[in-house]
Parts: C-alpha cells; structure tokens; sequence
C-alpha cells in the first residue's frame, strides 16, 4: 500500500463577539468542510507544509502549537521539529497525486490565527463550537476532533 505524509491544521481565531472560531475550507471533490491541509513537499517538513497550506487555504499566517511530548534532553545537539496533535493513517480515494488507493500518514496540527496575509484560494468559513456541532458537510471525524480541541483551546494556544 502507498503510503503519503500529509498535514491537517485546526486553525482557531477568536473574536470579540463570539469566542473561539475554527477556521474551514470547502473541499470541492469531497463537497464537504474540512480543515485546511495537504501533502508534504520533498523540501519541507509536517510543520512547514501545515503552515504553507494555510497559507494558501485560509489566507492567513498561524502560530503552531506543539503538540503534548516529552522535552528533548539537555543538551541534545539537534533541533526539534514542532510536534503534532495527532498523526493518524487514513484511507484515501485516487487523486491528483496518487492514482490508486492509497493511505495518508496524516500529522494533524492546532495552531492559532496570527494574521490575515492573502486572499484565499477556497471558500473560508470560521465557525464556533456550536456551528461545529450542526454542521451537515463536516466529516465526522473532524467534528470528533474538533469537539475535543474547542474542550481545551484556552489551555492549548496558552502554550
């Protein structure tokens, strides 16, 4: 079975008026909401390819937050990549990069809205807690994930 490292963001922005808002994209060929996210690049890690896909999804800049892990020892010559929530393999149907079936090895990233810095280039929803829960084009395991995040988010991006 092939096998492709991809990247997920929960990219949580809050507002004055509401509270916290997870960032959405519209997947056309899914015909569904999901978080913004895609394949690692070659030249890139999980982190950087999270980063750059919200870049372009949501059009914005985010401040990722690593995810729970043990600290590296002192002095450990090496730098550390920014850790994920979760990674988790999902089956996923033939597409532009892959043909046949096949898996994605997917690092699952949280990370909190910094700024807007381009117009995006899919339909953008940011939604609340609530929205989450009643949202009919939302895939059931993003709503699972989402629930457990929105749980926590001041705890989290107080990191």
């Amino acid at each position: 079975m092939i096998k492709e490292v991809t990247a997920t963001v929960f990219v949580f922005r809050r507002s004055q008026a509401v509270g916290w808002r997870l960032g959405l994209v519209w997947h056309p060929r899914f015909q569904g909401w999901i978080t913004p996210g895609g394949h690692v690049e070659a030249n890139e890690t999980a982190a950087e390819a999270a980063e750059r896909e919200t870049s372009e999804e949501l059009g914005c800049r985010v401040r990722l937050v690593p995810g729970p892990s043990k600290p590296l020892p002192v002095g450990f010559p090496h730098t550390a990549a920014t850790v994920p929530w979760w990674i988790v393999e999902m089956g996923a149907s033939p597409d532009n990069h892959t043909r046949d079936e096949h898996v994605h090895v997917d690092h699952v990233f949280v990370a909190e809205w910094v700024a807007d810095v381009c117009e995006p280039e899919t339909r953008v929803r940011w939604v609340t807690e609530h929205e989450v829960a009643d949202l009919p084009d939302l895939a059931e395991d993003t709503r699972l994930q989402a629930k457990e995040l929105f749980a926590s988010v001041d705890a989290i991006v107080a990191v």
